[in-house]
């Protein structure tokens, strides 16, 4: 029934107070009640058969409605079970509220929404722009319905086409306020393109941050799938996978030390790492690598000594260690004199320059127990590092006749202060 059969306007109607957005002429919605003044008002519309109006709420701290909505009428109504009340609305047309004449239901003076005269022509290009953007949203997104375009091209109504858009956007609230209110069409056709423009540069992002996540988990995926089917291809060839389970390990304990590593000794750590990965386990270069990386990783990168250097505790424990030997204990104090003198004028440690304490002679003359005895009066750990992963130089050069029954010496002891990185290197003949 039209809109005119009905009543004059302005009118006193009912006003029903929603949480959903805008609702348009075109509509036949169903609507669930379960304020008091709400279902009254609908109530009240039915028994005198008037028309109402429903009116969006605002999203605002402020709280409230907006003072527009869609005058229409109600269908049917049930009421459920749980207290609510079901209606069916059918829109009619777009209206305002002049002024609330109460409030138990609410109730307003209403007029509708007009619309000023306007250019057809100017109108028709501005439509057909306006459905080229709506083609261009439809293919990013999917979610315009098909028959949307036709109606466009075939409606003769601008305002219909405008609200059968605007149904399907995702518009807030103030957006569809302002798009619903105005009643110039031209106004009303652009601020709906801008609106659409901009869901189109939102879309595109969305498109392309998808894109990118989906590139990057398939890739993920790939090769999650391609180092599966290697390891069952060495399974079935019957080659042994301990040596990735250890590379596995290896990176492992590389992250973990990475916050204590220089920068670059982290990246050439992984980048050997990721050359011993790809060699053949068979081949020499492996073997080499392999024994190259697990001495990095066994550096105690993080540990870091606490006692301070004292010329007094090294002098005391050399004396207390060793009869005799004066000067290399004197040569040991000398060096951890000009130590202790470098703290105590705070100067950088990467400034001074370190220096190697090298102790040569035969076996038995002391020289192991020089550096035990550093290391007892320093609080370090004394670490041993054999030359060419060999435990005994002669090894490397042969032993001599007069050294037949001699047990197998220790080729190098090192002192190594976590801290300072200052070794005492010991040399067994």
């Amino acid at each position: 029934m039209p809109l005119s059969q009905h009543t004059t306007f302005p009118a006193n109607i009912p006003i029903i107070v929603e949480e959903d957005v805008f609702l348009y002429p075109f509509m036949i919605v169903p609507i669930f009640l379960s304020g008091e003044h709400n279902i009254k008002a609908a109530q009240a519309a039915i028994e005198h058969n008037s028309l109402v109006m429903i009116c969006p709420t605002r999203d605002s701290e402020e709280g409230g409605y907006y003072d527009a909505g869609v005058i229409g009428t109600i269908m049917r109504k049930v009421v459920l079970p749980d207290g609510r009340v079901k209606i069916l609305f059918q829109g009619l047309a777009r209206g305002r509220i002049e002024r609330v004449i109460g409030d138990d239901p609410l109730m307003a003076t209403v007029h509708t929404i007009p619309t000023l005269p306007y250019n057809h022509q100017k109108v028709e290009a501005i439509i057909d722009n306006l459905a080229e953007q709506v083609r261009t949203l439809s293919n990013l997104t999917g979610n315009i319905p098909p028959d949307l375009l036709r109606t466009i091209q075939e409606s003769q109504d601008p305002n219909r086409i405008i609200d059968l858009v605007a149904s399907v956007l995702r518009l807030k609230k103030e957006d569809a306020y302002r798009l619903f209110i105005e009643e110039d069409i031209e106004k009303r056709l652009m601020l709906l393109i801008e609106l659409i423009l901009a869901e189109i540069e939102t879309a595109k992002l969305q498109k392309e941050i998808k894109t990118k996540v989906s590139s990057k988990i398939d890739k993920v995926n790939r090769e999650y799938f391609l180092k599966e089917q290697l390891k069952q291809i060495r399974k079935e060839l019957g080659e042994d996978t301990t040596r990735d389970e250890e590379i596995e390990r290896y990176r492992a304990k590389l992250e973990e030390l990475r916050p204590h590593m220089p920068e670059e000794g982290y990246k050439e750590a992984k980048k050997q790492l990721d050359r011993l990965s790809r060699m053949h386990p068979d081949s020499a270069d492996a073997n080499v690598l392999q024994t190259y990386i697990e001495w990095v990783l066994e550096i105690p990168f993080g540990k870091l000594a606490t006692k301070k250097l004292s010329i007094d505790a090294v002098s005391k424990r050399l004396d207390a260690d060793h009869y005799s030997l004066k000067k290399p204990k004197e040569r040991i104090i000398d060096y951890f004199a000009v130590r202790e003198l470098l703290q105590q004028r705070k100067i950088d440690e990467k400034e001074a320059k370190g220096a190697i304490l090298c102790f040569v002679g035969p076996p038995g003359v002391g020289k192991t127990s020089l550096a035990n005895s550093i290391a007892k009066a320093l609080d370090r750990q004394l670490v041993r590092i054999a030359l060419g992963g060999m435990e005994d130089v002669n090894e490397l050069r042969g032993h001599r006749r007069t050294y037949v029954g001699a047990m197998p010496g220790r080729i190098v002891q090192g002192l190594i202060n976590a801290k300072e990185m200052n070794p005492v290197i010991v040399l067994d003949e």
